[in-house]
Formats: structure tokens, C-alpha cells, sequence
């Protein structure tokens, strides 16, 4: 399975807010063994949404938006959602109970505004919200799938966390591990670890394809990731161990701080 990422909201666009549910999303997705290829911004806007589908689904067949669940005339990912799937929109007993219940704590009516965060595609996996009032969906339908989760961090952890147990681990044959060789500064050790000397040192081992090798500059020093794709962690610790040996070999192990799992 292919799976992009599409953050909805206009505060993202504007760098209002950082994007911290995407990076979430890919780490969680990269350890599950899940191919992520490109994610999208887009602001609330129904048009643009939908062609941010259009060219999502042109090139994978899950897309995981966040934001856009709420309350508000400009949360709209739902029906937005609704609409492009050609979905009927029906009311999830248990959301409204939650909504019910919640008014009832804050001696609040429960207006139309709120108990339309009740409404969901017909047949869809709905994941409940623990720690607000939006519930998150799954559809899955004509071979294509949309994981549908709120805005807010401390809703869309737990809620995606929830989806990956009850739907996206089903969609992998893999995992992916990595170690991390974390190279000594140049002022710590008066030792040439520019990122360019190391990728030189580290020769044909960066053309390796399972495990593959790859340098990053880093402000505190050059980090080096090994990464291995099988069908179990144990099995991609093994794959990894030979490929990290060599790479400490050829670079100089004096040059390595300490290397550890990611």
C-alpha cells in the first residue's frame, strides 16, 4: 500500500501552526513498512481538497487527511469526503452519545453545529474521539481508502494509533528498522566528518538497495542511517548488522560516537 498524507487547514498554509501530525504520520508509517511518497497542504477549501485527492489517489491507494472535523462552517474535510466516495452521510450512535453527554457535563445544548460531528459515511470504520468530540473514519472503497482524523496532536496520536492497529497494519508485509551512526564534530575529535568525506568513505555501500545507506549533515555532526526493509524487526535487525559493521569499518570507527536504533 501506498499512503499519502494530506494536512488540512488554512493556519498550516500560513505557518500559523506546525505541522507536527505529518511528521507523526510518516515515522509511524516508515516503521510499519508503509510507502509514503509525497504529502500535501491544503487549505479549507472544498474545491482544492478534492483536487488534492484527485492527484493523491493518481498515485496511491490511501490517503490519511487530519483536520477539518469540527464544528465550523470551514471544517469540511468530512463532507468533503463523503461526497468524493459518493457515500451516504448517516449519524454514529456512539458519536452522538458522546456529544449528548459531553453538552450535558457543560450544561450546554447540544447545537446543530456540534452533533453534525456525528455524522459519518455510511459503512465507514469510526473511531471514536477519547480526548475531544470529532470522531475519526476509515472508508474503504473501490480499492482506494481514506483514514480521516481531527486536527488537534492529543486527538490524532491516539486516534491514529487506533486506525494502525485496526487497519493500516493489515496492509503491510513488511517492516522498516534503522540504525542511526552518529559521527564525533569535527571540534569534539579534530576529525575531518564533513558529510561529503564520510559518503566517500562509505564508497559502494551507499548503492545498496536492502539495506541502504545514507549520510545526513547534521548541526552537531553527520548522522548516518542504515535502513532495512523484512518481514519482521528481528529479521531487519539482521539484515542490518553485517551493513552497519561495514559501515563502521569504512568510515573509522574512531569517527563513531554511538550508534543506536530508530
Amino acid at each position: 500500500m501506498v499512503v499519502e498524507i494530506i494536512s488540512v487547514g488554512t493556519e498550516l498554509l500560513m505557518g500559523s501552526i506546525t505541522n507536527t501530525n505529518a511528521r507523526h504520520i510518516a515515522r509511524r508509517l516508515a516503521h510499519m513498512g508503509l510507502d509514503s511518497y509525497y504529502q500535501t497542504v491544503v487549505g479549507d477549501n472544498t474545491e482544492r481538497l478534492r483536487a488534492a485527492l484527485d492527484i493523491a489517489f493518481s498515485r496511491g491507494d490511501c490517503v490519511i487527511t487530519t483536520g477539518g472535523l469540527g464544528p465550523t462552517k470551514d471544517d469540511l474535510t468530512k463532507e468533503m469526503l463523503i461526497s468524493y466516495f459518493g457515500c451516504s452521510p448517516v449519524e454514529d450512535a456512539e458519536a452522538l452519545r458522546r456529544l449528548e453527554e459531553r453538552a450535558a457535563r457543560r450544561g450546554v445544548p447540544l447545537t446543530e453545529s456540534m452533533r453534525k460531528q456525528a455524522t459519518v459515511p455510511a459503512g465507514a470504520l469510526v473511531l471514536q474521539n477519547n480526548n475531544g468530540t470529532a470522531p475519526g473514519v476509515v472508508i474503504e472503497k473501490d480499492g482506494r481508502a481514506c483514514i480521516m482524523l481531527p486536527g488537534p496532536p492529543k486527538e490524532m496520536i491516539p486516534m491514529f494509533d487506533e486506525a494502525c492497529e485496526r487497519f493500516l497494519r493489515a496492509k503491510s508485509d513488511k517492516v522498516f528498522v534503522s540504525m542511526n551512526l552518529k559521527l564525533y564534530t569535527m571540534a569534539e575529535k579534530g576529525l575531518p566528518v564533513g558529510e561529503s568525506p564520510v559518503a566517500d568513505r562509505l564508497g559502494a555501500l551507499v548503492d545498496g538497495e536492502n539495506p541502504t545507506v545514507a549520510t545526513y549533515a547534521k548541526e552537531d555532526g553527520v548522522l548516518v542511517r542504515v535502513t532495512a526493509a523484512a518481514p519482521t524487526r528481528e529479521e531487519g535487525r539482521a539484515l542490518l548488522a553485517p551493513v552497519v559493521a561495514a559501515a563502521k569499518d569504512a568510515i573509522g570507527a574512531e569517527y563513531v560516537k554511538y550508534v543506536e536504533e530508530d
